[in-house]
């Protein structure tokens, strides 16, 4: 009987799959997402293109808006433009550098299929509208007629799928320049021609030339899901390609469907639908040379952030920028076999698994600098990568001396909770979750806010500044500025600067589950027992530490299962990453 209900199940979810969507948000939520998806956990995101011949942006910044940094005279680009090509070279002249001369798209496939992922999101074409195939809607801004003379797309779609990886595309739904609508050049709500005779014929072509396991559509955010036939879009592609089909979230104002895609953070504690955060192994998607190795995650730091996205139900789509040639270069070549040969060993613990009923065992992490001033504004980023890039507090302390007796008006703009403090008097206590309810949507949009408080000051007296900060969201920024009668505003910078104390809850094991088996992934070693509030095992319970066949004593003790490590040797420990204890209940 049991056997004959699983059939059953089995047939009723081919069945969902293979009725017909409608073109409805309800139809698409009724129908779902492919399991194939959530059980892969990661994929490798390729962001390649004529961007790929500057390779350049700010030490932070996004390389493949390379364009965008032109149009819109950033002079960082356009400097760095006129200074290494010449007054008259255009973006459209990359096409001609951009040769891919050493791209051998099974030699990538290998790569990708040595890291562990189960599948591979390509950037067919970004906002430049750059195509990687011969596409019929950008016959002369295309890879097939361009510098490369290659059918990108094609090629490396047989190469990743001969390996037995899922096989997805990214595509930008608007473009900078096309003649039919420049995105954030003419007003939004023109894009109608564009979208009915460009976008949409072109999606579908490329859909139907390679029918893709994935589409993540992106640049949505100026239109509504219903200017761009989002359902439509997203129903035709289902009906297509089939079962295995999966969209992502990112399909304008009004869409409720598709795998989350948070950019640099994992904070997503919702389970209700898969996700995957999609990041770089540095700051940047397209490659930036411009790029400090500081902003790479090394091999650890990536192992550990890819089990944080494990334990709390989603996975990665780990970027690669390849250079013009077609090299992947050798630091993320690196990254890629490191965390392909963790996953050789510990991958028991990630594919296929499921959030246990808590996520982490968390602890409090400290970071202590000293702050010249406070003036920052990181974006995907944090002050050091043992703070996390939001949920994180700052606290300043430091020594003002007015150089004039008058009454002194202390400002900050900032994204998110502060107080200032002088000589313990409060003189800004301020919440933009409050303030925003008074506030127009113009500042909203801003993503920072400026207050200010006024207290009298003598000339020559120390006193204590203390800033407290709290930051929510992936953007922290914040400014601290001073001014008086007789003094224009200025960033205040106090004697011998502020000493900084940066901190955040971080996880130190991180739990994911398969069946009737616990996986608990510790991200620091634990010498001589590791510590789990969980609930009471059974007594017949056995632990191991994937890759060795020991099994561990364990106790109950007071709501905590300790397990006793001590037996444990160097020659047992395969990684020097995370370590992960699988509890067989």
């Amino acid at each position: 009987m049991k056997k004959i209900f699983t059939l059953l199940l089995c047939f009723l979810v081919l069945s969902t799959f293979a009725q017909k969507v409608e073109p409805t948000w309800e139809s698409l939520q009724q129908r779902g997402y492919p399991q194939w998806f959530s059980d892969a956990k990661l994929g490798i995101f390729i962001h390649w293109g004529v961007y790929s011949v500057p390779a350049y942006a700010s030490n932070e910044g996004y390389a493949e808006w390379y364009y965008s940094g032109l149009m819109n005279n950033d002079s960082t680009r356009v400097n760095f433009q006129k200074k290494n090509y010449g007054e008259d070279f255009s973006y459209r002249d990359f096409d001609k550098m951009f040769k891919a001369e050493l791209w051998n798209p099974e030699d990538w496939a290998e790569l990708f299929k040595k890291s562990g992922a189960k599948y591979v999101l390509l950037v067919t074409k970004h906002h430049d509208g750059y195509c990687l195939w011969d596409s019929n809607y950008s016959p002369e801004w295309n890879s097939v007629v361009g510098g490369p003379k290659r059918n990108i797309v094609s090629e490396l779609t047989s190469a990743v799928r001969a390996e037995g990886l899922k096989m997805g595309f990214y595509y930008s739904l608007p473009e900078w320049t096309n003649p039919m609508h420049r995105w954030y050049v003419d007003p939004d709500d023109s894009i109608t021609n564009y979208v009915d005779n460009h976008m949409i014929p072109q999606f579908k072509e490329l859909v139907l030339k390679y029918h893709p396991s994935i589409i993540f559509a992106d640049g949505e955010w100026r239109n509504s899901a219903e200017q761009w036939h989002s359902a439509e879009l997203i129903a035709w592609y289902y009906n297509t390609v089939g079962e295995e089909a999966i969209v992502n979230d990112r399909w304008g104002h009004g869409a409720q469907y598709g795998f989350r895609t948070p950019e640099y953070s994992a904070g997503i504690t919702q389970t209700d639908r898969p996700w995957a955060e999609c990041r770089g192994i540095g700051r940047s998607f397209g490659l930036n040379r411009n790029e400090p190795l500081s902003n790479y995650l090394s091999s650890k730091e990536l192992i550990r952030h890819f089990a944080k996205t494990v334990a709390a139900g989603g996975g990665m789509t780990l970027n690669v920028g390849p250079a013009a040639d077609g090299i992947i270069p050798m630091i993320q070549q690196e990254r890629l076999l490191d965390l392909g040969k963790w996953l050789e060993i510990n991958g028991e613990a990630i594919y296929e698994t499921r959030p246990y009923s808590k996520f982490y065992e968390m602890k409090e992490v400290t970071f202590n600098r000293m702050d010249s001033v406070i003036d920052f504004n990181w974006h995907r980023n944090s002050p050091d990568k043992s703070i996390s890039y939001d949920n994180f507090s700052a606290t300043w302390n430091g020594i003002f001396v007015p150089e004039k007796t008058s009454t002194y008006t202390f400002e900050v703009e900032v994204d998110d909770n502060v107080k200032v403090i002088v000589d313990d008097k409060v003189i800004i206590d301020y919440n933009p979750a409050k303030a925003n309810e008074q506030q127009s949507d113009a500042d909203q949009a801003k993503n920072w806010n400026s207050t200010s408080g006024k207290i009298k000051l003598k000339a020559g007296e120390p006193y204590a500044i203390r800033v407290e900060y709290q930051e929510k969201n992936i953007d922290a920024m914040m400014r601290l500025f001073a001014s008086s009668k007789n003094m224009a505003k200025f960033i205040l910078k106090p004697l011998d600067g502020f000493r900084a104390e940066y901190k955040c809850e971080q996880p130190y094991v991180c739990y994911t589950t398969k069946g009737s088996d616990l996986y608990a992934i510790a991200i620091e070693y634990p010498q001589d027992e590791l510590v789990l509030e969980i609930e009471q095992p059974k007594e017949n319970t056995i632990v191991r530490m994937l890759g060795c066949e020991k099994v561990l004593p364990w106790k109950y003790e007071n709501g905590k299962m300790i397990i006793d490590t001590m037996p444990l040797k160097y020659n047992d420990l395969k990684s020097d990453a995370a370590w992960v204890f699988k509890i067989s209940l």
